[in-house]
Order: C-alpha cells, then structure tokens, then sequence
C-alpha cells in the first residue's frame, strides 16, 4: 500500500492510548513473553518466530502500568514468577496445559485457584451481540470476573491499530492472552479491565433522557403532532429517533431492496433542516438509523458527489459497493453521506448494521469498523462523541451506546433483561439500550407493557421502540387508563433522575464503575448476591428490583424475590422500611417496582414543576435523604456536550450527619459555579423520619423555610429558600435522627382493601391488629387461614419487613 493509501480516513482525534508495558515489567524469552501489568493481571504471549505486539488493538489500548513488586526464580528449563496475588510456572516450552499454570492466591479462609493453560474457563459471563429474535434467554459471550477466581481474556485475534489509525492483521500464529487473578474483587478486576482496554467515555447528558422511537412511516407534520401531544401531556422526551423511512425505501427493483438509504423521503420530509430545527427548539436531540450495507446506488443524492470523490464516473450508475475495509472509501463514507446530514441537523446516527461480519482485511468485523470510525469522527468538532450500534466483542464500552437488538414482546423477553443489563458490567459494557416495551411480535398485554416501562427508567437509556405494525406504538395513552397513568408518571420519573444519572456517568468514566452492576460485586462472599440475577445496583445509592413476571389476581399483586444485604433499605416509592442481611419475597401493584434506597442515602432529582423537557443543570431540585446511616454525594455538573467539560464542571458536596448531629448540609459549589444555575431552589425531603422542627440555615443565617409531613411514607419536607452557588445551606434536626418504624396497621390495611379476598377475613385479620397482636403472633395466625400463597406472601412482607 502506498504511503498517502496509509493516511488516515478523516481527520479526527484517535483514541489515546500507552500500549507499551514498562521493560522492567516484562519477563522475555527468545519465543515467550510475559508482562505482568498490576500483581493480578498478566499478559501471556507465545510466538514461534519471537514476534511480539506493541502496538494497541481493537480491544486493548494500554499497557503502560506501575511496576509491580514480583520476584522471578529460572532455570534452563522453568521459570517462575510469584507477585503478591498470582504464581506463574512455565517449562518454557510451547505453551500447554501440563507446561502454563498460574494460581490465584487466595486469603487463608478460601482455596488457591488454578488455571493450566488451554482450560475452559468458568466466569461469571459477559454479554452477547444482540437480542434480536430473542424470546427469553440468549447464550453470553465470556466476563472478565468469577467466582472461580481468574478470568482470561483472549486478544490474539484481534487487528491491530497502527499509528495512522487504521487497522491490519497480524504477523503470523500468536497467542496473546490476558489472565485476571482478582479472586472475588470485582470491581477492582472491572478497574484494572478499563484501565487496559480504555474508559467508558462519558456519554452527553441528553442521552440519559428519555428517546422517542418508532419504526414507523411518519410525515413531518404527524412527529411534530405527536411531539406537541407529548407536551400537552407533560410526557417528557430528549432524543427523536428517525427510523429507516426517513430515507427512501420504495426504491427501482433494479437496485436490490430499499433498507440502505441516504436520500430524504421529501414525500414525507419536505424540508428536512427545517424540521430537525423544529425538533431542536422543542428540546429533542435528532438520531437517523441506517443500514450502510448495500453501499451507495445511483438512485442517492449523494451517489455523484460520492463517486467523483473515488474517482469513478458517476454516468454509469454502478453501484458503490459498501468497503469499509477501503480507507478512501471510508473518508467518502462520512465527507458525503454523513457530514452534510449533520450539518442540516442530524446529531448521532443509529447504525443499525446486520448483514455478515467479514470484510476484505482478514479477521475485520465492520460492524466493530463501523462503531470505531463512527464515534472518532462524531468528536471532530469538540464535541462528546457518541454512536448508537450493536455490540462488536470486548472493547466496545469504548462506543457508547448499544442497541441490544429486536425482542419478541412476551414476559420472557422481559424477564430477561435485567439479568442481561447488569451482567454486561462483566465485561465494562455498561450503555445498553434496549427496545423498551419490546420490538415485534408477541401479544398484545397492558401489564407486560408498564413492567417493561419501568424497568427502562431503571435502564441505562430508557428508549420507548416497536416495529412497523400499527398496532405496537408505545404511546402511554395506547393502553389502559392505569397503565397510561403509570408509564406517564415513570417517564416523568427518568428525567427527574437525570441529575442523579449524570453523576453516575461520570463515575463510569472516571472511576470504572458502570450505572448498573450486579449484586455480588459489592458483597462477593454472600451466597445469596449470585441468587438474584434480576436485581442490580442502580449507581451508588439505588438498589432496583424490575418486575418480570404477571401480578397475581388474588393480591393485585406480582412478586420479586430480593436480598438485601445488611443494614437499613427505604422502598423509594412506599416508604417501607426494611431490616437487610437477608431475601425476602417483595410484593408490588401495577403502580410501581421495588426500588431500595440505602441508609444515608442522598438522591438529587430534578424537579419538573413547573414542566419541562429541558434536561440541562435545573434550577428546581428535589433531593431525598434517607436516615439510618451517615451519607454524601457529590452532584457533577458541566456544559453537557464538551469532549473535554473540566473548564465547565461543577461539583456540589452533600453530606448526611445522621447519626450524631442531624445536619444535613449543601456547601457552596466548586468548580465552575457559572455551570449552576444563579439562584437553584431545593426541595429536601427527608423520608422515614418522624414528623419534629428543625432549623434551616444559610451561610449560618436562620432562614425561612416552608416544612410539611406526609404521613404514609413518613417523609417530613422542608422546602428551602433559593440559594446561589456560594451560598451553604443547612438543615438542622439538633439530634441523632433514628429511623421510623413502618406503619404497620396502615400498610396492612392498604393491601387488604385490594386484595379480591372474602371480606370477613379481611376484618378477622385487621382486628387482629387493631388489638394489640404483634408481627410474628399474626404470621403464624395467617398459617392457618384460607388465604392464597400470593395473599398471604404480601401480608407477610410488610409483617418481616422490619426484624425488631
């Protein structure tokens, strides 16, 4: 290939990366390699000819680490290579499994672990390419973690990437293989993982709204009447996803199908700049979808611009065949069909690549090309990239977000879902969006409909889909009166979280550590966090519990089965309290799923009243503080949209003094203060806590502050005066603040008056209460009354919610 063949295929920034292992961490011989990267990470190589990789890949970026402490003992014919976590022996052969082991050193109340090379290796599993047809469960790709104690990641198939940026094959057969020896520190294996293979980028806060999307034959003036619709009913939106017939699809036979398109429909879209304008000023951020694989025909405003930019005559209409494994087409790729588009209004595409995964370069996914390419060239400008695609194998965290695929909607689909989301953090896929409600097919079920909405706003993107039938539009009022009610409050719900999201990104960038997350990563030696694979962690303060399966008639109820590790947990929407170190089977109406907030837990929402759909820094926020334990939080705020945001960010500290003073305090803002509002109102609720005074103050000043109390969730509101980024506000209680005990006569009898039961029972059992009976005397009572399981199952959560 020619020198000028070599260059780049648009200018752009490449991804940074340090893959050169310090020397001193290397231990070499004439056709063996090994790095050791941290004392639980080594890198094991084998060549026959000695040749060995420095370069990045497309899936690992860095191997510059600290030297770790490690201690080398050789032979002529063995070697051996101790650090404080992991043993390597090696007989300096051809790597085998009787010649390769490495031991996981583990503490003295677990076994060493053992890995001989070449050995199936049983971790915790990763995540797979798509769900498309999916109906239920899919087979996953390998993870990085185990209980077994070792992962291993095998990069001696992947490209390389040179120092212009483009990618080749490498020279010759190699082995070239990543051991993980964390044993059950997770998260630490999930950091070192990152540091490895690149960062999550951070993704623009836009995108952690809720998307609109539809595969549907819209005209303009229809998405902007269904967009006016939405504000009329305050169902807020912050992405417009434009389906394939944005483009032209009925196309001459003569040129093969009509799924690839570039061209504006203006049967539909008459003017297209005007109407992505029109969508910018109502607050949407505008995806086109695409599927580039028939390549360029001649039909395409873009084919002559396009061709004279290869060097062909676009006279002959021959087809410009998709290559992306051709860097001049790939420059044409974006300088033609895509930058003009954006110019005209188009802020990230969709690629919705499906068709093969080989290409002309040996061993090059286009669909791992696509995203690649794609995300460097959505930062050219200074902005925060993003794409949204299909996952392409390990490395692709790196390319935010992922489009999961096309479910069957059924119960089975959603239900598994949320074990598919957290267990993705397995291998630092943290950006999962799926078609929420479910994409094609199935049935036709209100419930099914508002379960799957509620686990989209505990999602990492909330993305409403569905096919091109006319009857599986995801509109709220498409549904019942209840459900239509719940999906509108749900979706209110995710942009009130924002804030509390955007904060969560950040920590997913900068500190490995993905918005959701399986239970065992912060409690690896509790059996029972491996035994709920449909609860997660939902960032740091949140524990969410989807539900997935149909209620029970009985109860008007559907069950979840939980654990909650040790200490206080306050249901976010009930205000139930429960005692944790223990499972327990949580009971929930159509109206809302088990979302736990932890003891000392602090969670700043966005407050949308008076409504809006602008999901920038707000000016009105509601923060919910929960007693129990000592807390903080530290909001983040920036521009939203900077590929670097350190000259805009902002950082509110929060602290949660519960368990000795009773103070909770915001201090003035650091950073930036011209990113926060001039002047922000708070609204504090405190929730669990009995109705008592406190004293507000700003700068150490008394101030004026309106305070309420609900009784049922026991939440007592102090709405705080308007304060400026300088300003210290406090709210004092005086004392230690305990934790109320749950209303136990009030909640039994909210889920008696619902349940379809006889009434005489009813009566006999809230009697029983009323006179006196404690928790444990009325549980072995409800043993001996003709009650369904599921009755008796939600009378029993609220009588074992607390153990004292």
């Amino acid at each position: 290939m020619k020198d000028k063949e070599r260059m780049l295929p648009m200018e752009t920034t490449q991804i940074k990366s340090r893959p050169i292992c310090r020397r001193e961490a290397v231990v070499q011989g004439d056709k063996y390699r090994f790095s050791l990267l941290t004392p639980r990470l080594f890198r094991l190589e084998y060549n026959e000819a000695g040749i060995f990789e420095d370069r990045p890949t497309q899936c690992v970026m860095n191997r510059e680490f600290p030297v770790p402490a490690f201690e080398v003992y050789e032979t002529e014919h063995s070697l051996k290579i101790v650090t404080e976590g992991v043993e390597l022996l090696y007989n300096k052969q051809a790597f085998s499994p009787s010649g390769l082991s490495l031991t996981v050193k583990a503490s003295k109340d677990a076994h060493n672990a053992v890995w001989h090379y070449g050995e199936p290796v049983e971790d915790l599993g990763g995540t797979a390419r798509t769900l498309d047809g999916a109906d239920g469960a899919v087979e996953l790709d390998h993870g990085v973690v185990s209980r077994g104690r070792y992962g291993v990641l095998d990069d001696s198939h992947s490209l390389v990437i040179r120092e212009d940026g483009w990618v080749e094959t490498r020279k010759g057969e190699t082995v070239d293989l990543y051991f993980f020896g964390y044993g059950h520190d997770y998260q630490g294996c999930l950091r070192d993982f990152y540091r490895l293979t690149g960062d999550t980028p951070m993704l623009p806060r836009f995108a952690l709204g809720n998307w609109w999307s539809r595969y549907h034959r819209y005209t303009d003036q229809e998405y902007k009447e269904l967009v006016q619709r939405f504000e009329k009913e305050q169902v807020p939106f912050s992405v417009s996803v434009i389906d394939m017939d944005w483009h032209l699809v009925d196309v001459d036979p003569k040129y093969g199908s009509g799924w690839t398109g570039y061209t504006w429909n203006k049967e539909l879209f008459p003017d297209p700049p005007a109407f992505m304008d029109w969508l910018h000023q109502h607050n949407l951020r505008v995806t086109l979808n695409v599927h580039p694989a028939d390549g360029v025909r001649a039909f395409e405003e873009a084919y002559r611009p396009m061709a004279e930019a290869l060097g062909r005559d676009w006279r002959t209409g021959e087809t410009i065949e998709f290559d992306i494994a051709d860097p001049k087409f790939l420059k044409a790729y974006f300088e033609c069909l895509h930058h003009p588009q954006e110019k005209d209004g188009v802020d990230f595409w969709w690629l919705d690549w499906q068709q093969g995964t080989r290409t002309k370069i040996p061993g090059l996914d286009p669909l791992w090309m696509l995203n690649h390419y794609h995300y460097l060239d959505s930062m050219r400008d200074g902005k925060r990239g993003m794409t949204f695609s299909r996952y392409a194998g390990v490395g692709s965290h790196r390319y935010p977000v992922g489009f999961s695929g096309d479910t069957i909607i059924t119960w089975e689909s959603l239900d598994f879902q949320p074990y598919f989301t957290a267990n993705a953090s397995n291998v630092g896929y943290g950006w999962w969006s799926h078609d929420i409600g479910g994409h094609m097919m199935g049935y036709k079920d209100d419930e099914l409909s508002t379960r799957w909405v509620q686990l989209g706003v505990f999602s990492p993107i909330m993305r409403l889909h569905s096919s091109n039938s006319r009857f599986t539009g995801k509109e709220p009022w498409n549904y019942n009166l209840i459900s239509e009610t719940v999906m509108k409050k749900y979706l209110r719900l995710r942009h009130q979280l924002v804030p509390y999201l955007y904060t969560m990104n950040r920590l997913a960038s900068q500190e490995g550590q993905p918005l959701v997350r399986p239970m065992y990563y912060l409690e690896p030696e509790q059996p029972e966090a491996y035994e709920v694979p449909n609860e997660y962690y939902f960032g740091t303060q949140l524990i969410a519990c989807p539900i997935t399966r149909p209620m029970d008639k009985k109860a008007g109820a559907a069950s979840f089965e939980a654990w909650l590790p040790a200490g206080k947990w306050f249901d976010l929407f009930n205000g139930r309290v429960y005692d944790g170190g223990r499972k327990l089977i949580l009971w929930r109406g159509i109206e809302d799923i088990p979302v736990l907030a932890k003891a000392g837990g602090i969670l700043p929402m966005a407050a949308l009243e008076p409504y809006s759909n602008r999901i920038d820094n707000p000016e009105a926020m509601v923060v919910k503080v929960f007693p129990g334990s000592d807390g903080a939080f530290d909001l983040y705020e920036d521009d939203g949209v900077s590929l670097n945001p350190a000259p805009t960010a902002a950082v509110t500290h929060m602290t949660w003094d519960c368990m000795k003073e009773g103070c909770f305090t915001i201090a003035p803002v650091e950073g930036n203060p011209a990113t926060v509002p001039a002047r922000r109102t708070y609204t504090l609720e405190f929730r669990g806590v009995a109705d008592q005074p406190v004293e507000v103050l700003v700068n150490g000043q008394p101030a004026e502050a309106a305070c309420s109390y609900q009784e049922d969730t026991h939440t007592l509101t102090v709405q705080a005066p308007a304060i400026t980024p300088a300003d210290r506000l406090e709210v004092r209680f005086g004392h230690p603040v305990a934790v109320r005990s749950n209303d136990l006569l009030g909640q039994t009898f909210q889920l008696l008056y619902k349940a379809e039961m006889e009434y005489n029972l009813k009566e006999r059992i809230y009697g029983y209460l009323q006179s006196g009976m404690n928790a444990a005397e009325l549980l072995g009572v409800l043993q001996t009354m003709e009650l369904t399981d599921a009755v008796r199952g939600m009378l029993s959560e609220v009588l074992l919610a607390e153990t004292r």
